[in-house]
């Protein structure tokens, strides 16, 4: 149901209204874990080969993280930090940031996150060590 504020004569969402978009972004990516889950990766033909992986033979950011998701679907965390171990730690990052999100909607105050340029270069230049060193010579634990 939703309330009417005294003081401003607006309407003002209950807090199963405020969580309607969380829960449909968590429905979403529960949806995509499971399907990843259910469609292995692993066996040729299901999921097209990353671009730049065939044309270079260089593993960009994002190659093993269908691997990576199948793995931690099933619980094998070492699989899934072996094929993309970028992906684990942004699997676990949504989880925060998402639970973080819906206590804020629940009481009413938006989630601010604050994408400074800063912050945006230093993940880019975490991207950009993580993507060199999993295609040196030493960095054989870091390939998909």
């Amino acid at each position: 149901m939703r309330g009417v504020n005294a003081d401003t004569r607006r309407v003002t969402p209950t807090a199963a209204g405020r969580l309607a978009v969380p829960a449909s972004i968590l429905a979403a990516v529960v949806a995509a874990f499971a399907y990843v889950g259910v469609v292995d990766p692993n066996e040729p033909g299901h999921y097209p080969v990353c671009p730049l992986l065939r044309v270079t033979g260089l593993y960009c950011p994002g190659c093993g993280g269908l691997r990576s998701a199948h793995a931690f679907v099933h619980g094998d965390l070492a699989t899934a930090l072996h094929d993309n171990a970028m992906a684990v730690v942004a699997y676990l990052g949504f989880a925060v940031v998402w639970t973080l999100w819906a206590v804020r909607a629940a009481r009413g105050r938006p989630l601010r996150v604050e994408l400074t340029p800063a912050r945006l270069w230093t993940l880019g230049a975490v991207l950009l060590v993580f993507t060199v060193v999993r295609n040196l010579p030493f960095g054989g634990l870091l390939h998909p």
